[in-house]
């Protein structure tokens, strides 16, 4: 994003690194999430695990999204946020004794099961408490999402959800297990889809999937499609809203939903990517062969995406005057090979001392961030609305 020099001048007097929230645009992107779904009355649970930052999650809550958990201690996260408990879902394909009973003791909305072992010791626990555990089955829908293999989930040769073939196993385990009630079908296939035949294509195995469980009988209240849908990281200025507008139009056009039953949707990055950015300074300027080296004091701990999926971010030096460009590899300090932020970028001649601007960091950026190399883990500052 742009920065006006007033937020350039206020960048100069702070410590570096650090992420900077411009708020205005969260409550921007919020504001046509909401009223693009409340069209028809489409649930949407945010996805902490793109960002757990406490300032994030207040605004958030107040247009009264709900949350979407893959741990107990996000569910503790959410409560603590004020987030309430039954607009809170619980996915995940490894819950621990531990993170079942957060849920449980906390009445959270559902459970999205991966597994008919984890079916069971959610009946268990909830026997020992006397209460009956409302869930929703992930099924792998075995739809291609289209992105890094990374974040691809919802093919049978990934971890995630129950395989087609399984189901009839899980009805028969459904009938022994009297503490926990089927209250929806879940799928997610996967995060950064910027295709959105993709979801068409989920829509349709969804359809196929709610035949197969009507013939048996079965008809569940609610479905949840899962999130995914991404941003655009090259052109965040042009683009720094996601086409909610289409993708929930999408849905409405191509799911059967069954009468009364009620649509959910987990979206993380299309909500909070792009009105974060991690600003960083130049600590030296290296020659090299090809291309010089910018490195700078922010490194893969404080955004890790670049070196883990191989990721693209927007990146400018927001304070050289320069109109002569250069071209740069732009490397963090981090003992490992791995930590670069770009290769061979043109821009501005760049010297020690300049400001770079990584922008769309606002996702799995600040939440991902870590302590390797006894790093000092950084603060945050907002732009306010």
């Amino acid at each position: 994003m742009n920065f006006t020099p007033s937020e350039i001048k206020r960048f100069e007097e702070l410590k570096t690194p650090f992420y900077y929230y411009q708020l205005p645009l969260l409550e921007e992107t919020l504001q046509l999430l909401t009223s693009e779904a409340k069209k028809y009355n489409y649930h949407v649970h945010y996805a902490l695990k793109a960002n757990a930052n406490n300032n994030i999650l207040a605004k958030i809550n107040a247009y009264s999204l709900g949350a979407d958990c893959v741990s107990g201690n996000e569910i503790l996260k959410a409560k603590e946020c004020n987030f309430s408990s039954d607009r809170i879902v619980f996915a995940g394909v490894g819950k621990s004794d531990e993170e079942i009973n957060i849920a449980l003791d906390n009445n959270i909305f559902c459970l999205n099961c991966e597994s008919i072992p984890e079916m069971e010791v959610i009946n268990e626990l909830a026997k020992k408490k006397n209460k009956i555990a409302s869930i929703a089955l992930r099924i792998n829908p075995n739809v291609n999402a289209k992105t890094h293999h990374y974040i691809t989930t919802g093919l049978e040769e990934n971890k995630f959800g129950i395989n087609l073939w399984e189901l009839e196993d899980v009805l028969k385990s459904l009938e022994q297990l009297t503490n926990i009630k089927l209250i929806g079908l879940h799928f997610h296939i996967g995060s950064q889809i910027t295709d959105l035949s993709v979801f068409k294509g989920l829509c349709l195995r969804v359809n196929e999937i709610q035949e197969w469980f009507y013939s048996h009988h079965i008809i569940v209240e609610h479905i949840n499609v899962g999130g995914g849908l991404g941003i655009d990281y090259e052109n965040p200025e042009i683009n720094k809203i996601p086409d909610f507008k289409t993708f929930f139009k999408l849905f409405n056009d191509v799911l059967q939903l069954r009468p009364n039953q009620q649509l959910h949707f987990e979206l993380g990055r299309a909500v909070v990517a792009q009105c974060g950015n991690l600003i960083t300074k130049v600590l030296y300027v290296k020659k090299g062969i090809k291309t010089n080296f910018a490195i700078v004091d922010a490194g893969m701990t404080e955004l890790i995406r670049p070196a883990l999926y191989q990721a693209t971010h927007k990146i400018s030096n927001i304070t050289s005057q320069s109109e002569q460009t250069e071209r740069y590899d732009v490397v963090g300090p981090i003992c490992e090979s791995s930590d670069c932020f770009a290769k061979a970028l043109d821009l501005p001649e760049t010297k020690r001392g300049d400001l770079i601007a990584i922008h769309s960091a606002g996702a799995y950026g600040e939440v991902m961030a870590s302590a390797y190399n006894l790093r000092t883990i950084v603060k945050a500052y907002y732009l306010e609305v």
